[in-house]
C-alpha cells in the first residue's frame, strides 16, 4: 500500500530474503508465530474462524516497557506473495497501519515493512510530542529487528 496523504508518521524498511515471495508471505501471515521475530508483538490468533483474508480480524498480543496489551486488527490487503496489510482497531478507526510487501528479487524476495499513523491512538493523546517521537524511534528499531527475524524464519524453513 502506498503512503497515505493523511499519515502523520510513516516509516519503512526493506530486507532481501533468500526465499520465494509466497514462502515469505506464509511466514508473515502466520500471526501465531509473530513473537518469534518481533521484539514487541508476542503472538496472535484469528477471530471468528478468520484465515487472513481481507476483512478478517485477529487479536495481536504485545509486550514492551513492562506493559502488556492486546489489540484487534482488521486485514486490509491479503495478496499471497505480494501484500499483507492490517490496521489496528479496524479501518473505521483508521489509526495505526502495518504493511508487509513482497517483491521478487535476484536473491528471492525483497520484503518491505511499512508502518504509518493516521491519528494518534488514545493512549498517546495526553503524552508529549517528545514521548511520541521516542515511540516512533522505538518502532523503527522494532521494524529492523522484525525484518531480521522474518528473514531468519523464512530462510531457516
Amino acid at each position: 500500500m502506498d503512503k497515505p496523504a493523511d499519515a502523520i508518521v510513516y516509516l519503512d524498511a526493506s530486507i532481501d530474503i533468500s526465499a520465494s515471495p509466497d514462502a515469505v508471505y506464509d511466514v508473515v501471515t502466520d500471526i501465531s508465530r509473530v513473537g518469534e521475530w518481533s521484539p514487541e508483538a508476542t503472538g496472535g490468533r484469528w477471530i471468528d474462524d478468520g484465515t487472513g483474508k481481507v476483512g478478517d480480524w485477529f487479536s495481536g498480543d504485545n509486550s514492551a516497557g513492562g506493559r502488556e496489551w492486546t489489540r484487534e486488527c482488521e486485514v486490509m490487503a491479503a495478496e499471497r506473495g505480494r501484500d499483507f496489510t492490517f490496521v489496528v482497531g479496524g479501518a473505521e478507526n483508521n489509526r495505526t497501519w502495518w504493511s508487509y510487501e513482497m517483491a521478487p528479487s535476484d536473491s528471492g524476495t525483497t520484503l518491505t515493512e511499512k508502518w504509518w499513523v493516521v491519528e494518534k491512538p488514545p493512549i498517546w493523546l495526553d503524552r508529549s510530542e517528545e514521548d511520541f517521537q521516542q515511540r516512533v524511534a522505538f518502532t523503527l528499531d522494532s521494524i529492523l529487528q522484525t525484518l531480521d527475524g522474518i528473514k531468519a524464519a523464512a530462510e531457516g524453513g
